[in-house]
Parts: C-alpha cells; sequence; structure tokens
C-alpha cells in the first residue's frame, strides 16, 4: 500500500512572475488586435487635438456637479410640465382608434392646403356665401364634426 500524503506542494509564483505573465498577456492581446487598437489611439489622438478629449475629462471629472445640474434642470416646473403634458397626450392618444387618427390628420393636411390656396386666391365671402356653403356635404360635415367636438371638450371641461 502507498504512503498516505501527508503535504500538498503548492507552487507560489513571485510578484515579478505574476507581473511578468501579464505583460505577456497584454503583448499577446496587442499583437492580436493591432488594427484596432491602432484605430482607437488614433481616435484618441483626432479627440485630443480638437479638445473634446479635454472636455470628456472635464465632464468625468466634474460628474457629481454635472450630475446635479442636470437633475436640477429636470425637476424645474417647465420640464415637469412638458413631460407630464407629454404623458397626458399620448395617454389621450392611445385612447383614439388609430384608423380615425389617420383620417383626421389628412383631412386637416387637406383642409390646410385649401385653405392656403383659398388665402392666396384674395376671395372675400358674404353671407350668401356661407349659406350656400352649409349645403355643402363636406363642410356640413365638418361643422358638426366641430359642434359634436365642442360638446365633448364641454362635457370634459365639467
Amino acid at each position: 500500500m502507498g504512503k498516505p500524503i501527508s503535504t500538498i506542494a503548492m507552487d507560489e509564483k513571485s510578484n515579478e512572475q505574476i507581473k511578468q505573465e501579464s505583460v505577456d498577456g497584454l503583448v499577446h492581446f496587442a499583437a492580436e488586435n493591432s488594427a484596432g487598437l491602432k484605430q482607437t489611439i488614433e481616435l484618441i489622438q483626432e479627440l485630443h487635438e480638437s479638445g473634446i478629449l479635454e472636455i470628456f475629462v472635464s465632464l468625468v471629472q466634474a460628474k457629481e456637479k454635472v450630475a446635479k445640474i442636470a437633475i436640477d434642470q429636470m425637476v424645474r416646473p417647465p420640464v415637469t410640465n412638458m413631460i407630464n403634458n407629454g404623458m397626458a397626450a399620448a395617454g389621450a392618444l392611445s385612447e383614439l382608434e388609430p384608423e380615425f387618427t389617420k383620417k383626421l390628420v389628412t383631412g386637416l393636411t387637406s383642409g390646410m392646403k385649401k385653405a392656403e390656396d383659398g388665402l392666396k386666391s384674395g376671395q372675400k365671402a358674404g353671407v350668401i356665401d356661407l349659406l350656400k356653403a352649409m349645403k355643402d356635404p363636406d363642410i356640413n360635415r365638418t361643422i358638426l364634426f366641430g359642434i359634436n367636438l365642442l360638446k365633448g371638450i364641454g362635457e370634459g371641461l365639467k
């Protein structure tokens, strides 16, 4: 029978050996990735020459001050109002049917073009012209849409 193992021989590396292995690993990595490293160094040099690198370094060094300024700006009432209004508008838009919204936007675009053409023509409208316009099905539809829209807004404002 064999003799039982009573000690374990550990091959401990010295600090110098650990450093040398680390340097060897970096040299091997650099050799395998020389093109990428070269481009990275060129990029850093360009950033340095243009002054952008100094700006980034300053921003990183002043990160706490920059973060405080950014947060202070974000909690200002106009910014929070904008965020709240955007969220409310998104919520309202999510309740509308996409097909109807598309029809409405298309109609609005068409109406803006016709309104621009009407302004360019310089025509004047009289009372009789307005009464004739009421008989136009497109205008009548729009007027009824506007009346119902105003009624809905009024109900929502109660």
